[in-house]
C-alpha cells in the first residue's frame, strides 16, 4: 500500500547534487552560503518560499512563510509573488495551485509524496459513496486534488471538529485518516461517522508501549500528540492537536518539559523557539521519509530553475477541487 523508499539511494543522490553539479557551483559550499544564495535568488526571481513545519531547520530559515499545509496555501494566495515554491509534499503544492491558479507553483523534490494522500483515489471513494449516498464526504486536507473533486468539504486537523459540528447532515464519511476521524467522532457523539482503513503510517506506528517508555524516561513531561496517532495513544496524552496546536501549546505553557508525539522535527524546532524548556520525542518511529526527502540543495536548485517541478493542473480539476475547500472556509 505504501511506497518503499531506498534511503541509501536518496543519500547518494543528494551527495551527487552537492559534489557533482553541472557547473560545480555547490562544491564545498557551506549551508550558510547556500542559504544566502537562495535568499538572493528568490528576490531576484520574484519567488515566495513556503516551508511546512516538518521541513529541516535550514530550509525553514530561508522560507518566507512556515506552518501547516493549509495555512501556507492561504499565505501563498495573499502574496504578490507570481512564483511559489512549496517545500513540503505534493498534495500541499496541489492545494497551493488550487488556491492560486494564476501563479506558478513548484515543488523542490518531485518525489516527495504522502503515503496517506496516496492511499485513496477518486475511483475507490466513488464506489464507497454509492454504498453511503446519504453521507456527507469530509476529506482531510491530506488528500490529492483529484480526490477532492468528489468530496463535499475539506478539513484540517485543527478545524475538523468545528467544521463537522457545523455540517447539517448527521451522517459523515470521513476520509482518509481513521485515527483523526475517530478523534473527531468522539467529540461529536450525536453524529454518525463512517471511517475507512487509512491514515498516516508514521503516526499510526506509535503504540502505548512507546508512550509508557517515554513517560518512564521523562516523568515530569507533558505528552502532546497529533490526532493522526491511534485513539489509544491519544487517550494517554495531556494535549491532542494539530502541529501548530502542539507548538503553540508548548510555547505558551508554564510547564518546562514536553514529550512531542508528532514528526520529530517539531522537537528540534521547539528547542530553538524555547531554549529554556526541554523537549523529547515520543518515538524514533516518528520520522517521515517524504518530508525528509527535500534537502536544502533541492530547494536551491529549484530556485535556480535547474531542479524541482512546476505543478500543472487543468482548470476543471482546480475548479472542482476548490469547491470542498470553499465549503471549509464557509463553515470555518
Amino acid at each position: 500500500m505504501y511506497k518503499k523508499y531506498n534511503f541509501m539511494e536518496t543519500i547518494e543522490k543528494n551527495n551527487a547534487h552537492m559534489y557533482n553539479t553541472t557547473k560545480g557551483v555547490l562544491k564545498m559550499m557551506t549551508i550558510a552560503q547556500i542559504q544566502n544564495e537562495i535568499l538572493r535568488l528568490k528576490k531576484e526571481k520574484d519567488i515566495c518560499i513556503l516551508a511546512h513545519s516538518y521541513q529541516a531547520r535550514e530550509i525553514l530559515e530561508v522560507a518566507d512563510y512556515t506552518g501547516d499545509s493549509y495555512k501556507l496555501s492561504v499565505d501563498a494566495s495573499k502574496v504578490e509573488n507570481k512564483n511559489i515554491i512549496m517545500s513540503g509534499v505534493r498534495f500541499m503544492a496541489e492545494t497551493c495551485k488550487i488556491l492560486s491558479p494564476d501563479k506558478h507553483v513548484f515543488i523542490p523534490n518531485p518525489d516527495a509524496g504522502c503515503a496517506m494522500a496516496d492511499q485513496m483515489d477518486r475511483e475507490l471513494i466513488s464506489r464507497v459513496k454509492e454504498q453511503y449516498p446519504d453521507y456527507t464526504v469530509v476529506a482531510y486536507i491530506n488528500t490529492t486534488a483529484d480526490l477532492k473533486t468528489i468530496c463535499d468539504v475539506c478539513v484540517t486537523s485543527s478545524s475538523a471538529v468545528e467544521i463537522c459540528k457545523k455540517i447539517e447532515n448527521d451522517k459523515i464519511l470521513f476520509i482518509p485518516d481513521c485515527n483523526l476521524g475517530a478523534f473527531v467522532a468522539a467529540q461529536i457523539p450525536d453524529k454518525e461517522f463512517k471511517l475507512l482503513s487509512g491514515g498516516c503510517p508514521i503516526h499510526a506506528a506509535v503504540n502505548t508501549d512507546d508512550v509508557k517508555r517515554a513517560k518512564q524516561l521523562h516523568p515530569d513531561a507533558e505528552l502532546l500528540v497529533h490526532p493522526e496517532c491511534t485513539p489509544r495513544v491519544a487517550a494517554m496524552a495531556d494535549y491532542v492537536g494539530s502541529t501548530s496546536g502542539i507548538m503553540n501549546y508548548a510555547v505558551n505553557s508554564d510547564k518546562k518539559e514536553f514529550i512531542i508525539g508528532t514528526e520529530i522535527s517539531i522537537q528540534e524546532h521547539l528547542q530553538y523557539m524555547c531554549p529554556d524548556k526541554s523537549f523529547y520525542y515520543l518515538s524514533q518511529k516518528l520520522i517521515c521519509p517524504n518530508m525528509r526527502s527535500t534537502t536544502l540543495v533541492d530547494l536551491y536548485n529549484c530556485v535556480k530553475g535547474e531542479g524541482g517541478e512546476e505543478l500543472v493542473m487543468d482548470e476543471k480539476t482546480i475548479r472542482d477541487a476548490k469547491k470542498c475547500i470553499d465549503e471549509m472556509i464557509r463553515l470555518g
